[in-house]
């Protein structure tokens, strides 16, 4: 069953803030059930403030935060069964929040190739 937290990933607000409100996303907000972390909001707010786009930078810091517990173990462990299924080229921070989304039982929202990848050994919940 698929979490009814969504771990909305940066790709995604980067197309929804560029492109169209009209994504799943605005349904999501609606909803309440969209959820951040700090790898993803360090991702987005640097570009945001230098565009003095403070009221985005608002909405996503009044997000749900969910807290990063980084196993390195765990993530040396998610690039190894990466690297043994012929999938290469996965940051750090991607592990991270694959990790946190498969400990956290949420669903992962984004449009990074990789994720989908992923998603088929490593069994967790997407939207793409």
């Amino acid at each position: 069953m698929p979490s009814p937290k969504i771990l909305v990933d940066s790709s995604v607000w980067i197309d929804f803030f560029k492109y169209s409100r009209t994504s799943p996303l605005e349904a999501y907000l609606q909803e309440d059930i969209v959820v951040t972390n700090d790898i993803i909001l360090t991702e987005l707010i640097p570009k945001l403030h230098h565009e003095k786009r403070t009221e985005i930078i608002e909405g996503l810091e009044a997000l749900e935060k969910v807290k990063l517990d980084i196993d390195w173990e765990v993530i040396r462990h998610l690039q190894k069964l990466n690297l043994k299924s012929g999938i290469n080229k996965v940051g750090i921070p991607d592990l991270i929040i694959v990790n946190q989304v498969i400990e956290e039982n949420l669903t992962l929202y984004s449009k990074d190739k990789h994720f989908r990848l992923m998603q088929a050994i490593l069994k967790f919940e997407l939207i793409f």
